[in-house]
């Protein structure tokens, strides 16, 4: 950091803004004279989140907002240092008196500072003020990330106004960005540091704002960006721990599709090249299928649980809120063979919420795969499911924590003891990570996406709910589902269980997600079992949970999109596309057709069966999923 720079440039500010007021013309007396006897002004910055980016430190670390508080400090040291010494020149302003030592930000200055004010005064009454410089820093600071705040994203669409009142979208680039690109090329993967706005967590934005406060001594202006579906309840704790921790005041923006936004990172095309409106604009929620990866399923390191014949070492922890009415033991176990490898989590307990245990299973597969970055990803979003608020006995100490959800606790002990067996280095390869096609999920524009849903109702357990798999067509023309989610009466660690299953299924390789769903199909529930119809029949069976029906009905869905069979294996080789050049001479996109094993292919809507399915083939429009015939010439 050029603090030498710095040095030089802020005593010059401070006079320049200083000059501003008397140059000013002010529309009345009473605002000249307020002008006069404070002397207020207001140095700010801008390009804080570009220039941590830069030195290789993210925004949302602990580093990160020392950093930034530790230059915020200089830079206000400086000011105050520049307008003690204006003082000298020019005389302190007006209403200065000894009482202006007493504020508690004054007495945090250096005492020099404090000693200096004390014998000459000091020119301005306030000195820092952060704005938005929204415009400030696309006009003058080649599109630098604007204030203290992180960039909005790397590149993006703002709407400009022109003369008659319409709207332009204008494609700008982060000028961090643009600058590492010129350097070292265009990015397969940018650098750890660069965060954009969007991958910031509420939390860790509303904490560059405590990091920066108490080196300003007017106002901060900081937009924390939460998601749409953002809950009241954590809107309300985000803005109580702002006012606890002596903050003057947050704004928060959450995305709103009826009135838009000036700035965007939609780059959605026409309904006549994308069959959904997803939007494409963040990387990280942008589907990719650039390379074909090594098969996620290969990185197990043990496919099923391995057999110990002398057992295994464990670790069990009693979870247990009785004002919250949670309890249950978390039992993690694992495996020495030079190292230690957490293989397993499982849940116990007559009273353990309902499903927990599922979501306990499909954790288990996760701990086993060679992919440690995966595992934490994974339990990153348990983290942040939602349920029954409640309170966690931490170890070593018992430290009682607030978690969201019984869920979430599940998680934060996993990951606790992986971290305390050592299991959890970054600098591993990652296979399953680099098999997802979207780090995020991918949102859908206000014109929508394709979904398929049905409704699960057992009635042993009063179970009532319908289940929503949303899909897309991928780029190889493959229509698929990319996320799981439920709506009715459930259990509500049900919701954990469909935050694991929809981030299996955005991994590329289907066995993946197959293994999962083949997981639960037999997953057993004390006094749940019921009679359900049999997915795609007439007849109906036995199903021994609530769990292992949905986990029925979403394979079923995947074995008629002609991606998995009926025993949840891969009806074609991961990766085996053939390209179909086609056209159907409506403009369409060229289709994609599964080599080997045939499946559906994303088309036209079949007049006889419904699907989105119907291609040319020798002449005539064809369905790939009834198999009907159209029009012929």
């Amino acid at each position: 950091m050029d603090y030498d720079g710095l040095k030089k440039v802020v005593p010059t500010m401070v006079r320049m803004l200083d000059r501003v007021l008397d140059t000013t013309y002010w529309p009345l007396e009473q605002q000249r004279q307020e002008a006069m006897n404070k002397r207020r002004i207001g140095l700010g910055i801008t390009g804080l989140g570009d220039a941590l980016a830069m030195l290789g430190v993210r925004y949302d670390s602990d580093d990160g907002r020392a950093l930034a508080g530790s230059i915020q400090r200089y830079i206000t040291v400086e000011a105050y240092k520049a307008s003690v010494e204006m003082a000298r020149e020019y005389g302190a302003f007006p209403l200065f008196s000894q009482e202006y030592l007493k504020s508690p930000f004054i007495q945090r200055l250096p005492k020099e500072v404090r000693e200096g004010i004390a014998e000459h005064g000091i020119r301005n009454s306030h000195l820092i003020s952060i704005a938005p410089t929204g415009t400030i820093s696309l006009a003058f600071g080649d599109n630098v990330s604007n204030g203290i705040e992180p960039a909005f994203a790397w590149h993006y669409n703002r709407k400009v106004r022109q003369d008659g009142g319409s709207w332009v979208d204008n494609r700008v680039e982060d000028y961090a960005f643009r600058l590492y690109r010129e350097m070292f090329g265009e990015p397969e993967r940018l650098p750890a540091s660069f965060v954009s706005a969007l991958e910031i967590s509420a939390e860790d934005h509303k904490a560059m704002v405590e990091a920066v406060a108490p080196w300003v001594d007017s106002s901060i202006s900081k937009t924390v960006n939460v998601p749409e579906d953002y809950p009241y309840e954590d809107f309300k704790d985000l803005y109580v721990s702002a006012y606890r921790a002596g903050l003057k005041g947050i704004t928060t923006f959450r995305p709103n599709a009826v009135t838009g936004s000036v700035l965007s990172t939609s780059d959605s095309g026409s309904a006549e090249t994308s069959p959904e409106d997803l939007d494409q604009s963040n990387p990280d929620r942008r589907v990719q299928l650039d390379r074909v990866p090594e098969p996620a399923l290969a990185s197990l390191r043990w496919p099923s649980r391995p057999e110990t014949p002398a057992g295994n070492p464990s670790q069990t922890y009693l979870v247990d809120d009785g004002e919250a009415g949670v309890k249950f033991a978390a039992v993690v176990g694992h495996i020495k063979n030079g190292r230690n490898h957490p293989f397993e989590v499982w849940t116990l307990g007559n009273e353990q919420p309902r499903v927990l245990s599922a979501v306990a299973k499909l954790l288990s597969m996760d701990m086993r795969s060679s992919d440690n970055a995966w595992l934490a990803y994974k339990l990153d979003a348990l983290e942040r499911v939602n349920g029954q608020p409640m309170r966690l006995a931490m170890p070593p100490e018992g430290e009682r924590v607030p978690v969201r959800s019984p869920v979430a606790a599940l998680a934060r002990l996993v990951r606790y003891r992986c971290e305390e067996l050592d299991a959890m280095a970054t600098d591993d390869p990652t296979p399953v990570m680099d098999a997802l096609m979207s780090l995020k999920e991918p949102k859908a524009g206000p014109d929508g996406t394709m979904s398929w849903t049905v409704d699960v109702m057992n009635p042993a357990t009063g179970d009532d709910f319908i289940v929503v798999l949303k899909e897309l067509t991928m780029p190889d023309g493959q229509r698929r589902p990319y996320s799981v989610w439920v709506s009715g009466e459930y259990p509500a660690a049900l919701d954990g269980l469909c935050k694991v299953l929809s981030l299996d299924m955005r991994v590329i390789d289907l066995a993946w997600v197959g293994e999962k769903l083949r997981q639960l199909r037999d997953y057993p529930e004390h006094q749940g079992d019921f009679l359900a119809r049999i997915p795609g029949k007439e007849k109906q069976r036995s199903y021994p949970s609530t769990v292992a029906y949905m986990a029925e009905l979403i394979l079923h869905r995947f074995v008629m999109l002609g991606l998995l069979d009926e025993d949840a294996r891969p009806v074609a080789p991961m990766g085996v596309v053939e390209s179909v050049s086609e056209s159907d001479g409506e403009g369409d996109q060229a289709e994609v057709r599964q080599g080997q094993g045939g499946g559906i292919v994303a088309g036209k809507q079949c007049s006889h069966c419904g699907h989105y399915a119907v291609i040319p083939r020798d002449g005539c429009d064809y369905c790939t999923a009834c198999g009907a015939i159209g029009h012929c010439g």
